[in-house]
């Protein structure tokens, strides 16, 4: 099942966010959701394969009464990924009832994007290095 992390604010703050990310990729996690992120670990996410989401400025976990019970749905991800990109999630709760919400594909640069089609930085390297 893939795993999704919902956060709030500066998500990634700390010391240790390369570690943070790398961790954050080996135990499955394939997106992240929060209000904001630190700008280094949100870079880290990325080279790491882990696609970073940030809701709109009115939209938190707290509005949206998230409990960790939820289901979420990302759509649009078919075509791949490209800067300043909008996602749409649908949050399924236990109850049945669902809420879609706009996130911001945190992928800022063409770089960025390269990457994460890579599934990493240390991927888009060695393909380079194969070719």
């Amino acid at each position: 099942t893939p795993l999704v992390i919902v956060g709030g604010k500066e998500y990634g703050t700390g010391s240790s966010r390369d570690w943070a990310a790398k961790g954050t990729c080996l135990l499955g996690i394939t997106a992240v959701i929060v209000e904001s992120f630190e700008r280094i670990h949100r870079s880290n996410l990325i080279g790491m394969g882990v696609l970073p989401f940030q809701f709109p400025a009115d939209v938190t976990r707290e509005t949206l009464g998230l409990t960790g019970d939820e289901v979420i749905n990302l759509t649009g991800l078919a075509d791949g990924v490209s800067p300043g990109m909008t996602v749409k999630a649908t949050f399924t709760f236990a109850d049945g009832r669902s809420e879609t919400v706009d996130l911001l594909a945190r992928i800022d640069t063409d770089g960025e994007a390269t990457y994460f089609k890579n599934g990493g930085i240390l991927q888009y390297v060695l393909r380079q290095l194969a070719a």
